[in-house]
């Protein structure tokens, strides 16, 4: 068991990839690396070697930069099963509630369908981190692609039964523009509130709003909240199952 050192890497113009060195072993991996230059740069100037790359999902943003990668570092390329042939230089395919071990640290997978069929989200327990890619991100998630907003709602609530400590570590800065969405959902949520100004503030500082932890999430949120009376009145569907809600407020967001 061991705790990992986390680096964020913004690339492309606002996704983040994340090195994770496992000390004790030297191990490092890369979550969802859109582009070789900014990775291959920040292992330079942190003296570590790439031995894994982690992919939340196929899209080139996620991808882009797998194959120099590979080529430089020979890294195991770690994903989906499901996705065995949309992820270049796949090595290691895993599924729902597998574990794999990044050196001495455990990973358990997550399969989180929804915004792709091959979805996966990285839970590392030992650090309360969680990659959650497109699936879920700080106040917002992904648009339904290829799955159903039902299927969308399932891994939503999957990754909010984590613990509060959980840090969600999402592969854009989508926050601010999700906050205002989430504000004309629940415009009375004072939870939300207090997100939306503390966001505005680190977003004029220049400074990332990601990770937010999971406790923050459950309290603001409005994706992790179509169960909340609140929120079903607010879209016109008291009442209503928690994936009709979402299905809803989802569509209001893909119009935002």
């Amino acid at each position: 068991m061991a705790r990992l050192e986390i680096v964020q890497v913004p690339v492309l113009s606002d996704n983040y990839a994340y090195l994770l060195h496992e000390p004790e072993t030297g191990a490092t991996g890369v979550v969802d690396p859109g582009a070789a230059e900014p990775v291959q740069q920040a292992l330079k100037e942190q003296g570590w070697s790439l031995t894994h790359i982690l992919n939340t999902h196929h899209h080139g943003d996620h991808t882009g930069g797998n194959a120099p990668l590979q080529k430089q570092y020979d890294a195991a390329v770690v994903a989906s099963r499901e996705d065995q042939q949309r992820i270049p230089g796949l090595t290691h395919a895993v599924g729902d509630g597998e574990t794999f071990m990044l050196g001495n640290a455990t990973a358990t997978v997550l399969a989180v369908p929804g915004h792709t069929g091959g979805h996966i989200a990285f839970w590392f327990p030992e650090s309360l981190a969680l990659f959650s890619g497109d699936a879920l991100f700080v106040l917002g998630c992904g648009r339904v692609f290829e799955g159903t907003p039902a299927m969308m709602w399932a891994s939503l609530d999957k990754m909010r039964r984590l613990p509060d400590e959980a840090q969600v570590y999402c592969a854009h800065e989508y926050t601010q523009k999700n906050a205002q969405f989430a504000l004309t959902i629940e415009q009375d949520n004072e939870a939300l509130q207090r997100r939306a100004q503390t966001i505005a503030d680190l977003r004029r500082a220049g400074r990332p709003t990601v990770p937010a932890s999971m406790a923050e999430e459950r309290a603001a949120n409005p994706f992790l909240r179509c169960d909340e009376p609140a929120v079903a009145e607010a879209v016109g569907l008291p009442g209503a199952a928690p994936e009709k809600v979402f299905a809803e407020v989802r569509r209001r967001k893909d119009g935002f």
